[in-house]
């Protein structure tokens, strides 16, 4: 029901007949799956993103068993290991990390894969700084102590660790999520600093396994904006037009076109690349 709300909804907005497309249907078959997209309140971008996606992915998925497992279909017992579900939303925008941890004490390194559709990066200024500076921060070492240690199976006790990440699989359209809002105390705030983004040639390498610096250049494509605070607020868009090249700015029924320069903003949430 959702994938063909969200398809009929696309046909909507690219057959070209309306001035303006309303998402209200799309929006309202998700509300009964996702209760808490259903109210009129202020929602978060990020999470009703997630469930999207996700969604799609459910309705549109196929199940895959490597070659050679298909032999084994009959074996009601047979291992599920192995099987992968896909689908055009995992070809899109799934990629994955792997995360390299080090036990302090015995210097042993285990190697920890983790698919991700989003990617959240810490803001690491109050004032202001670049896409880069926010990669940097989430990509640093990091380091495990307290009640984060991990379970050592070399030691066999709990220990001290550091932590890495890296991309070993780039996905399509990467997603950056900026975590504007964060908890001071029992509090929970906004960030407004401003972020240099690029509009193209933002480079993954460094970032990535060697394997893939051939893919990891990428342009591009749309921003989320939230301006306004916690409880109140307004979500626009900006989306790069894939023929023309043009930049047109979403704001409810007004759809204006608008030059490259009004693309970077200091109220960016999401970043589609």
């Amino acid at each position: 029901e959702s994938a063909t709300a969200f398809g009929c909804l696309m046909s909507d907005m690219w057959l070209g007949e309306f001035d303006c497309v309303s998402p209200e249907v799309f929006h309202s078959v998700l509300g009964k799956r996702y209760p808490t997209f259903s109210k009129r309140t202020q929602q978060d971008a990020q999470e009703f993103l997630i469930c999207v996606l996700n969604e799609l992915h459910e309705a549109l998925k196929k199940v895959r068993a490597p070659l050679c497992k298909r032999r084994c279909v009959t074996d009601a017992n047979a291992s599920r290991e192995g099987v992968s579900e896909t689908s055009i939303i995992t070809q899109l925008f799934e990629g994955q990390l792997s995360y390299d941890v080090t036990c302090l004490e015995c210097k042993t390194t285990t190697d920890r894969p983790e698919s991700f559709t989003v990617l959240s990066l810490p803001i690491p200024s109050k004032s202001a700084c670049s896409l880069q500076d926010c990669l940097k921060c989430f990509f640093q070492q990091d380091t495990l102590t307290w009640n984060n240690q991990i379970h050592c199976s070399w030691c066999g006790t709990k220990q001290d660790a550091a932590v890495k990440a890296t991309i070993t699989k780039a996905p399509q359209i990467i997603i950056f999520h900026l975590k504007r809002f964060e908890w001071q105390g029992k509090h929970k705030r906004k960030l407004l600093t401003d972020i240099c983004y690029p509009l193209s040639s933002l480079d993954l390498s460094p970032y990535s396994s060697p394997l893939l610096c051939k893919d990891t250049e990428y342009s591009l494509c749309a921003v989320a904006n939230h301006s306004g605070f916690l409880d109140g607020g307004h979500y626009t868009a900006f989306c790069k037009h894939s023929v023309t090249k043009n930049w047109y700015s979403f704001d409810d029924a007004q759809i204006t076109e608008i030059p490259n320069s009004s693309v970077q903003t200091d109220t960016a949430y999401l970043l589609f690349y």
